[in-house]
């Protein structure tokens, strides 16, 4: 069986903002149709690391390196004047040429072909995510950044937003780099987690890394342990809307 294609590598990459070292010594990569999430406590270097990949940022030291044509970035936040009249059609293309074609069919694969027309600014915060991660994937990138994708969405809405990244990642067969500070429906999600702070403390399997006494010294006993039932009991499915489906 063939192995995926290498898409980003960094070795003993590091980002050094006087007085100090934003990262440092950060080694691990992402393959293609591979979702790797980065977890950490706010300020632990996520999205310095996710810059550093994008080539928004120049490591100080170590490398990166890898063979990704087309990457795409989801930001945590996203500036926009709500009071102007701004169709979902109209912001799409905004930052970049895209077809009607590729408009429509990335917003049907993100489930909300149906708001071409809508205003931006009447979309929930769950829509217009799907909106954002749709603009990302409309030229199908090989690798996607997610900067904490389900934020001000609901329980349900984070459900089916991670079950809309997985569906994107085997659609596409791209790689998914996802940073969030939330373990709980990352469970089922990805392949493999890298927990920050400044440093890498431990990665592996998210029912592996749960256990890592270094996880468990930056989010605490009583989070392992929900999360470790979680993976073992979370025996059911989610629909698009993140109602349980069997």
């Amino acid at each position: 069986m063939a192995q995926n294609k290498l898409l980003v590598k960094l070795d003993n990459a590091g980002v050094y903002k006087s007085p100090k070292w934003l990262v440092r010594g950060i080694s691990f990569e992402i393959n293609e149709g591979q979702i790797v999430t980065l977890i950490g406590p706010n300020g632990s270097g996520k999205t310095t690391t996710a810059k550093m990949i994008l080539n928004i940022m120049n490591a100080d030291e170590g490398m990166v390196s890898g063979n990704a044509n087309k990457m795409a970035y989801v930001p945590q936040k996203i500036n926009i004047d709500w009071t102007m009249p701004l169709r979902v059609i109209d912001f799409m293309k905004i930052t970049s040429s895209l077809t009607n074609s590729q408009i429509t069919e990335s917003l049907t694969m993100t489930g909300v072909d149906k708001l071409l027309y809508n205003q931006i600014h009447s979309l929930s915060g769950g829509e217009f995510q799907r909106v954002l991660i749709a603009r990302a994937i409309a030229k199908k990138p090989d690798l996607l950044v997610l900067d904490e994708p389900v934020q001000g969405v609901d329980y349900n809405g984070e459900i089916a937003l991670y079950n809309l990244i997985k569906k994107i990642s085997v659609t596409l067969n791209c790689g998914i780099l996802l940073i969030s500070h939330d373990m709980h429906f990352v469970m089922s999600t990805t392949d493999h987690v890298i927990c920050l702070n400044g440093h890498i403390c431990c990665s592996g399997t998210p029912s592996s890394v749960v256990k890592n006494p270094e996880y468990i010294k930056l989010f605490g006993e009583h989070n392992s342990e929900t999360l470790s039932y979680y993976q073992h009991h979370h025996d059911h499915s989610h629909d698009n809307d993140g109602s349980v489906s069997n």
